[in-house]
């Protein structure tokens, strides 16, 4: 007896689907398979079956990525992520485990160094343009995937874990790497030794004058969610690290600063913080967000108000970065 088929308007059971999906995709035609991922998923979705739509959404989403098709495979990692709004998912280990295993199916690709010729100079131009893309989609789908933790239950500020994902691949996909963005992410993260460890590689192969700029951005932006734990962890593993390998440890007015705040920050000295801000303003002022961000620690430790929190250049930088979350 044959098979019997599924009425007209009636939806088959998602493995199905995953099923028929995979099987074009496979075949090479990832267009196809990408527009029937989506129609598909749409009626799932229509039907309120969105565990379904989700099964299938991250089925497709992998299998693109896994065969280089990124832009696809970044679709339909967004489009998982608006199904989660959309059913109303509550942040949970489950889910976030979902978004983990898209997130680490992105590609991960060196972009070529030893150029020689001109067809290694179009090489360098295809992989550059490549590096973006990568970028921009998963950076897409991961703050999509940190607005949707904020609104079903996670920290007030996001996932960390989605926080850590997002630094890591913005630092290592990039061919250079904003370590502004990197920094910004990995502060609203759990996971300072990887943040330290970092550092490390970037003082490595930056320009001169760059590295006192990364570490005091980092324990500044510790200290600005409150963190002085993680602040002083940083500055203990670059030391430790320092040390290890007999390399001097940068002693430029702006690393001499940030000693003196986080010895400061022990204890209930105000007025020794505002003498500090005006002894090495002109270190501080070699990054505008520096100010913005001592306002916002001058708040959190010592509860001084600020008279405009959601203005200033700061904020501006990353509601430019990040749309919806200031990124």
């Amino acid at each position: 007896m044959s098979r019997e088929r599924p009425r007209r308007g009636i939806l088959p059971p998602a493995q199905e689907s995953i099923e028929k999906l995979e099987k074009v995709g496979k075949e090479g035609n990832y267009y196809g398979a990408q527009q029937m991922y989506k129609s598909i998923t749409a009626r799932y979705i229509s039907a309120e079956r969105y565990s379904e739509a989700l099964d299938i959404l991250q089925s497709g989403a992998c299998l693109q990525l896994e065969h280089g098709q990124v832009t696809c495979g970044a679709e339909l990692a967004v489009l998982f992520v608006e199904t989660l709004v959309k059913g109303k998912v509550p942040y949970s280990e489950e889910t976030l485990g979902r978004l983990r295993k898209i997130y680490e199916v992105f590609p991960r690709i060196a972009v070529p160094e030893h150029l020689e010729d001109d067809d290694d100079m179009q090489k360098l131009s295809e992989a550059l343009g490549a590096a973006k893309t990568r970028v921009e989609g998963c950076s897409s789908f991961l703050k999509s995937a940190i607005r949707w933790s904020i609104d079903s239950g996670a920290d007030k500020n996001g996932s960390p874990e989605l926080h850590d994902m997002l630094a890591q691949y913005i630092y290592s996909e990039s061919p250079e790497a904003d370590m502004t963005k990197v920094s910004y992410h990995f502060a609203r993260g759990n996971n300072p030794k990887l943040f330290s460890s970092t550092l490390i590689d970037f003082m490595g192969k930056c320009y001169p004058g760059e590295d006192d700029l990364a570490i005091a951005r980092a324990v500044l932006m510790y200290l600005s969610q409150g963190s002085l734990r993680d602040a002083n962890y940083i500055m203990d593993e670059i030391k430790k690290k320092m040390d290890s390998e007999e390399l001097d440890f940068s002693e430029s007015e702006l690393i001499q600063f940030i000693v003196y705040l986080l010895q400061t920050l022990e204890r209930d000295a105000l007025p020794l913080f505002r003498i500090l801000r005006q002894s090495f303003k002109s270190s501080t002022d070699r990054d505008p967000a520096f100010n913005e961000l001592l306002d916002e620690i001058a708040e959190k430790f010592y509860g001084v108000r600020r008279k405009n929190p959601l203005q200033g250049m700061f904020g501006d930088i990353f509601k430019m970065m990040g749309g919806d979350i200031s990124l």
